[in-house]
């Protein structure tokens, strides 16, 4: 069997001398949604940490199209593809919208205005308003904003956590219609999700992690028809 585009394998590992991952994979295709989800401190956030490079493993590994990247730092691993959108402080306030976008394309030396307009063709409302300071924008226009400057980059995978955390519902639902626009373009994403039953709608792919390893794996649509994990993290 061809190994996945991205995997985090067998991962184990954490902060100081405590390990919160045991022997987690994740792994992800292209224009594949992967969606984490499991109760609170099960080590969503880690994992994905992990697989950007935030995180010192002790065991396992991360690939990327077949290469050991798990010694790479963060900022290499942006150069070889891969985004990251942290669940906090994921835009500059003071600067303006388009401002922002543009400190997504730092890396790059070539002309980042196609990028830039297809950015907008996504979200029409980050156009409209481009050149007002990000910080003054609603919570899930910022979300847009930090999604929009991560695909600047033109990555071939977008990490995503927690996208949907704080915003209505409305928002939430726009968002994922948004994340789906940009998983058809080809793009992986990866992403860790608090609204498990919502994402795992539009997963190709689920992960339910449980203190920090492998509780159920499948297809959105399984998990969901799943009468375990309906009963014990889907509420029922």
């Amino acid at each position: 069997m061809a190994e996945p585009f991205l995997i985090g394998d067998a991962m184990t590992g954490g902060y100081g001398g405590a390990d919160i991952l045991h022997g987690c994979t994740i792994a992800v295709e292209p224009g594949e949604i992967a969606v984490i989800v499991g109760p609170n401190g099960a080590g969503k956030s880690t994992a994905m940490k992990a697989v950007f490079g935030m995180l010192k493993l002790r065991g396992g590994a991360v690939r990327l199209k077949g290469e050991d990247i798990t010694t790479l730092t963060p900022q290499a691993r942006v150069a070889k593809g891969m985004a990251f959108v942290p669940q906090t402080s994921n835009i500059f306030t003071s600067m303006t919208v388009e401002e922002n976008l543009e400190m997504g394309a730092f890396l790059r030396r070539d002309d980042i205005r196609g990028t830039m307009e297809q950015v907008y063709g996504l979200f029409p409302i980050l156009k409209e308003k481009r050149l007002q300071p990000a910080g003054e924008l609603s919570g899930g226009q910022r979300q847009q904003v930090a999604v929009g400057r991560a695909l600047m980059t033109q990555p071939s995978v977008l990490m995503l956590d927690e996208p949907t955390a704080g915003v209505s519902p409305i928002v939430m639902d726009e968002l994922f219609d948004r994340i789906i626009e940009v998983a058809r373009s080809g793009i992986s994403i990866l992403m860790v999700e608090q609204n498990a039953r919502q994402a795992l709608e539009i997963a190709d792919k689920g992960y339910v992690l449980v203190q920090g390893a492998n509780r159920f794996t499948g297809t959105g649509q399984a998990l969901l028809a799943d009468p375990d994990v309906r009963k014990s993290f889907l509420g029922g």
